[in-house]
């Protein structure tokens, strides 16, 4: 009996995994693009734009933000003309998260070095339900305005 204890073991923590993946699969998920951030004119911040889309049925919720470029990240709302760092931002189910030029968006503070156009900066998207999602967003020119109009 003891000879099939091992293959038992490995069986069940399989259909646990298996298990887990199908619980997911009616949560939140998400993709990120239209990411980038624009060559920063200050030697210490920088701003990050970029869009969230759940194609899942449950909203998930953008709770930080972290990157090795950047002492720390910071998430802002921005409302009737405000800005507002906030500790967190909804990505509603079957919706978009936008952070745009002019409204919600990234700060990269305490930069350890200023990102040049061209470069890529890694930055990890840290949620509530759906874990970490690392993005590589692009270093545009200061006064890159995307065709998507963020």
């Amino acid at each position: 009996m003891r000879r099939f204890a091992p293959a038992a073991l490995a069986l069940t923590g399989a259909l646990v995994l298996v298990g887990c993946g199908s619980d997911e699969a009616s949560g939140a998920d998400l993709s990120v693009s239209s990411a980038y951030i624009p060559q920063p004119v200050s030697d210490s911040m920088a701003a990050g734009f970029l869009t969230i889309t759940n194609e899942g049925g449950t909203k998930d919720e953008l709770t930080s933000v972290t990157s090795t470029v950047a002492g720390s990240v910071t998430v802002h709302r921005t409302a009737g003309g405000s800005m507002e760092e906030v500790d967190s931002l909804d990505v509603p189910a079957h919706g978009r998260l936008v952070l745009e030029s002019g409204g919600n968006h990234l700060m990269l503070e305490n930069l350890k070095r200023k990102p040049k156009q061209g470069e890529k900066v890694t930055v990890e998207l840290h949620f509530a339900e759906s874990g970490t999602v690392k993005v590589e967003m692009p270093v545009e020119s200061a006064t890159y305005t995307p065709k998507t109009g963020h």
